[in-house]
């Protein structure tokens, strides 16, 4: 379900638990932030690539949603409101240190790429290391939207993956629908031609293979096969949360890569015991609200 194509009667949803969170209800507010955190969870991680700190930036920006919560007029879809929140809030904090230890653009990103030793493996090797290639494959990707700026990765993250159309998108950004529209294809322009110069799982020709690469990346390089990052037997992906975009495209690179990143993971299961406590230990939230 895409989050920002949804019927009428979700947003009736929302306001109707936004009402009785506001006059004290616990359960509703509880069920207000558990519908929305999966989404704001899966921009932060694939905006800062660690789940460390998708974790403490979802924590601040939830915090931020319930201390606002009484100024939500209704003029928008809450969604929309929440995003808002969360797009202003991407933009104004402090650099995280993923951010900080790559700091590249598309040719740095490729010269360390290519500074990672080729060692090939059999056909057999690759079918016994497929998650450590799979686990390489979306890091890779990952790694290609730190190369974006912080408001292009913003917008190639609601515009591309998640199929927010120019009017929501250029509503949460607050500029106009033209303005969105050239964002989004600027940033799609600079993914879509990297892959296309550089990666193996758009073009078989060319220079960088993941299966290649492996060897380097897991013995003694940054990835570990006994504490993955993405390619976890929990984790969903984009393809089973989010509306596939009908629009029909005759370009097969963008295609490939359009595919290749609904293959992305998506966290959509959280701990629910205690779910509401660490924001409730804010003063900010127990005054507020009077949480009973």
């Amino acid at each position: 379900m895409n989050p920002f194509q949804e019927e009428y009667a979700t947003d009736i949803d929302d306001k109707s638990l936004i009402e009785k969170s506001l006059k004290g209800d616990k359960a509703a507010l509880e069920d207000l932030l558990k519908k929305h955190q999966p989404y704001t969870y899966n921009i932060a991680w694939k905006m800062m690539q660690m789940p460390d700190d998708a974790q403490d930036i979802t924590q601040e920006v939830m915090v931020k949603v319930i201390t606002n919560l009484s100024k939500f007029r209704g003029e928008s879809q809450f969604r929309t409101w929440l995003y808002r929140i969360v797009t202003n809030h991407f933009l104004q904090m402090q650099k995280k240190k993923r951010e900080t230890l790559v700091n590249e653009d598309f040719a740095g990103f490729s010269e360390r790429l290519s500074g990672i030793e080729d060692i090939p493996i059999t056909s057999i090797e690759q079918e016994e290391r497929a998650t450590e290639i799979n686990e390489l494959k979306i890091a890779c990707m990952s790694g290609m939207l730190l190369c974006l700026t912080r408001e292009q990765r913003l917008v190639y993250i609601l515009g591309e993956m998640f199929n927010a159309d120019h009017s929501i998108g250029a509503e949460i950004l607050d500029i106009t629908k033209a303005n969105f529209r050239v964002r989004l294809s600027r940033a799609r322009k600079d993914i879509q031609q990297f892959m296309a110069n550089q990666c193996g799982w758009v073009k078989e020709s060319n220079p960088c293979r993941c299966h290649k690469k492996i060897t380097v990346a897991f013995n003694g390089g940054p990835l570990d096969s006994r504490n993955l990052l993405f390619n976890r037997s929990e984790y969903a992906n984009f393809q089973t949360h989010i509306a596939k975009d009908t629009q029909e495209t005759h370009d097969l690179v963008e295609e490939k890569v359009q595919a290749l990143h609904s293959e992305l993971p998506f966290k959509d299961k959280f701990d629910k015991k205690g779910f509401l406590d660490d924001f409730i230990k804010d003063e900010r939230i127990s005054t507020l609200f009077n949480l009973n």
